[in-house]
């Protein structure tokens, strides 16, 4: 597997446009499109949150029963969640727009929307944006750049990456993505909406039980806020373009895509755990020599989790009482008096508890650990073999301002 340059538009027959519709935002792009001129098949995971937006129910309903999809359509601004029948409707309505203005069947495109919660779409506007973006398609790197920006809300940043992963036929297959994430970040299945393109030759089925495998230990390990957004929303499409032989069993083949999957599923969560609103650190943390995953992801959940632990990492402060006191209330069970936790960085690394005790460690050396832009926690359980790791990022103040006025 190598690292390549680009997005969505890496794989082959994928094309991306970007477009300023002024669904809510004025001098910016805020729409985006990905097409493939040849179907598709379909995979997603979405918000197990109750109250679903209404583009998580329309895809659900395409993703199941389509063969055929060609489009992604994406408006930034405005949620379209708690909108009743008449936002449903607006889904139905873009979509129609998009295969009308580019020549592809009913049912063949997947829509998504991230912003504010309640507000109806502005429908002439985002019909107007869909017909732009039909016209202005490309298949560059600079296209899926600027399309990944398009997406963006709270962010500070565009989110995308791209792999070549060889098959056992000596084809390559390409992996791309893009993402947007940045507030109302807690996934079970954030705003989070991800969108994987992929030219690689796969039955639908193991698409979709490798997309849902990597989701578990990707998407759904981060927090920013403990917030489930109504929007959750990773879409994986793949055309079939690269050419390899057809990966119909769970072979070596399967496992080298699933491989590829994983690593851009998991740069994706990275990129948005590390942009949370008003952060200014990647927190990463892991729970090691735990008796089973379950219990490791247990424990590595509530310490990214934790308030006053994300506070002390934007403080700089090496208060690992705060760390020990997330995995006692985690509801997995521990003996407190065995625990060590360790916090590293480029900057170097410390032992702050052995044996569930403080270390005579040097706060000023705990500091300068704790002051990069990237801090990993360890947090040594010692009675198993199982680990896992979650990401999340430092509370500051600016994430209070961000969200005391987003409507405005």
């Amino acid at each position: 597997m190598q690292l390549i340059k680009g997005g969505v538009t890496a794989p082959k027959g994928f094309m991306a446009a970007h477009a300023a519709a002024g669904v809510k935002y004025a001098g910016r792009d805020d729409m985006a499109m990905i097409v493939s001129k040849k179907p598709c098949i379909a995979a997603g995971t979405f918000t197990r949150n109750v109250v679903k937006a209404a583009p998580v129910l329309f895809d659900k309903e395409i993703v199941e029963k389509s063969d055929e999809v060609h489009t992604v359509v994406v408006n930034a601004g405005i949620a379209n969640a708690c909108t009743g029948e008449e936002g449903f409707s607006y889904c139905r309505q873009t979509a129609e727009v998009a295969e009308r203005e580019l020549g592809f069947p009913s049912d063949s495109t997947l829509v998504a929307s991230t912003g504010v919660i309640g507000m109806q779409l502005p429908m002439d506007r985002v019909k107007a944006g869909v017909v732009k973006l039909a016209g202005a398609l490309d298949d560059s790197n600079e296209a899926s750049d600027a399309a990944a920006a398009a997406i963006m809300t709270t962010d500070t940043r565009p989110k995308q990456v791209a792999v070549g992963v060889m098959m056992s036929d000596g084809s390559e297959i390409r992996i791309g993505a893009m993402a947007k994430g940045s507030g109302m970040i807690h996934p079970d299945m954030c705003t989070m909406l991800c969108f994987i393109t992929t030219d690689c030759n796969i039955d639908k089925q193991l698409m979709s039980e490798a997309l849902r495998s990597v989701v578990c230990d990707t998407f759904n390990m981060i927090s920013v806020d403990g917030d489930t957004s109504t929007n959750d929303t990773c879409l994986l499409l793949s055309n079939g373009e690269a050419g390899n032989k057809r990966i119909v069993s769970e072979d070596k083949d399967f496992a080298a895509f699933t491989e590829g999957l994983f690593y851009v599923a998991r740069k994706m969560a990275m990129m948005m755990a590390g942009d949370g609103e008003g952060a200014t650190a990647l927190f990463e943390v892991k729970a090691v020599h735990c008796r089973d995953r379950q219990e490791a992801k247990t424990f590595a959940k509530s310490v990214i989790t934790s308030n006053l632990t994300k506070a002390a990492i934007f403080g700089h402060d090496a208060n690992w009482g705060r760390i020990l006191c997330a995995l006692g209330y985690s509801g997995a069970s521990f003996d407190p008096s065995r625990v060590d936790i360790s916090v590293e960085s480029e900057n170097g690394r410390i032992e702050l508890v052995k044996d569930g005790v403080a270390t005579d460690y040097s706060e000023e050396l705990a500091s300068r650990v704790l002051s990069a832009e990237k801090v990993t926690c360890i947090c040594d359980m010692k009675q198993g073999i199982e680990e896992a790791t979650a990401w999340g990022c430092d509370l500051t103040y600016d994430y209070v301002k961000i969200n005391a006025d987003y409507r405005s």
